[in-house]
């Protein structure tokens, strides 16, 4: 916060809120999907994709930019024909707090929307996120194609901590 003081008045400039911009991932925006994508996979928060993975499912990302810089992402990743999948869900840290979060998981759910996906589901650790948006918790046996897909694969399939989430929507 900026204070001004002019003549025995004191005026109190609000910070300015920051411009977000949610858009579909272009080219130039695989470094930095690479990087946040490593960084939280480091934490543990994210399963690893590399930048050939994510140059070949491009089209299912979403960017949220702050003042021209990816400030957050997540993708959307088709699980069957009624299915799809919020994954890769990452804010950067100095973004957090502006929502940013919620406004990709929107967008994604829109897309689902759009193209006709009746269920969109999540695993998680952040169940209350989740539900604030309008997903339900839901057991991750109802999605069997994830578990086959990625869980397989996953350092901690045998003690995974997530919450599979769920909502429907209608198309």
């Amino acid at each position: 916060m900026t204070v001004h003081v002019r003549e025995s008045q004191v005026f109190v400039v609000p910070p300015r809120t920051p411009e977000i911009i949610v858009r579909c991932a272009e080219e130039d925006d695989v470094a930095a999907i690479v990087a946040i994508v490593a960084e939280h996979a480091r934490q543990g928060h994210l399963l690893p994709r590399s930048a050939d993975n994510i140059r070949a499912t491009l089209s299912s990302w979403l960017v949220a930019e702050v003042d021209g810089a990816v400030a957050g992402i997540g993708s959307l990743v088709q699980m069957s024909p009624t299915l799809v999948e919020v994954r890769s869900l990452a804010v950067l840290p100095q973004y957090r707090g502006l929502r940013i979060g919620q406004t990709i998981v929107r967008g994604l759910v829109d897309e689902a929307r759009r193209r006709g996906f009746p269920k969109v589901f999540a695993l998680t650790r952040a169940v209350p996120f989740f539900e604030k948006l309008g997903f339900r918790i839901t057991s991750k046996d109802d999605f069997p194609e994830k578990v086959w897909r990625d869980c397989a694969i996953c350092p901690l399939q045998h003690a995974c901590d997530e919450t599979a989430v769920v909502i429907e929507v209608e198309c």
